[in-house]
């Protein structure tokens, strides 16, 4: 309980500003919906600045004692303990300014009922290197055929290093469970979400990317019946 109020009034009183930049801003044009057949792919980058105000200071440390407070009651042999997360002042915050960037990049989504603890694993570029080659081989070829700047995982570095300065962030994935994930949507077949957070410029970049079937959507379609039969079917029930 604690720890939800400690979120619900964290989203409410924090403020992460939109950061602009073309070089995102192009990204987003081409991954924002890129049709492969059988197959759609979907990713979005979006930067933040996570500088407080004073008032928002002496609010944040008013709820840090909070989130200290549900460390202390949380037991070791909970499978679930957030002590690896939430020991040091500065994991805490990050975990702060993770879980905002979530509510900024998906608004109408209560993460509030989420331990934000559970969920976030920390990884390197390497790792993110890795999944995005494996699952976005087929959008990297169609930006290579379109584009002569660069491969598409070469242009994504170059834009969160002008953001953030990937040499200096922890990457973070956000793992949530499959029953209360923001990022799936009707036909989903996998989705990611990495965050690249860099302590010293106080910057959060998120890049979700995910892919769902066309095939799912059109059985939807089919199965949906037009707008026609629902005016017969109703006109023939007794009311």
């Amino acid at each position: 309980m604690v720890y939800r109020i400690f979120l619900e009034d964290l989203a409410a009183t924090t403020t992460m500003k939109f950061l602009e930049y073309t070089n995102l801003d192009r990204l987003n044009v081409f991954l924002g919906h890129l049709n492969l057949g059988e197959r759609t792919i979907k990713g979005c980058l979006e930067a933040y600045s996570c500088k407080h105000a004073g008032s928002d200071k002496r609010l944040s440390l008013s709820l840090e004692n909070e989130m200290l407070d549900y460390l202390g009651k949380s037991s070791d042999t909970d499978s679930f303990s957030p002590v690896d997360l939430l020991l040091s002042r500065s994991s805490r915050k990050a975990l702060i300014y993770l879980v905002l960037t979530l509510y900024q990049m998906y608004p109408d989504y209560d993460f509030s009922a989420v331990k934000a603890h559970q969920f976030f694993s920390e990884e390197s570029w390497d790792t993110f290197k890795q999944i995005f080659n494996n699952y976005m081989f087929e959008a990297s070829k169609e930006w290579t055929e379109k584009n002569e700047d660069g491969s598409l995982l070469e242009v994504i570095y170059k834009a969160l290093d002008e953001v953030v300065k990937l040499a200096e962030c922890e990457i973070y994935v956000y793992n949530p469970n499959p029953n209360a994930d923001p990022f799936l949507e009707e036909g989903a077949i996998w989705s990611f979400c990495f965050l690249f957070y860099n302590r010293k410029l106080k910057r959060v970049a998120g890049f979700r990317f995910c892919c769902t079937s066309n095939l799912a959507s059109d059985a939807f379609l089919t199965d949906s019946p037009p707008y026609g039969e629902d005016e017969e079917i109703f006109a023939d029930m007794d009311m």
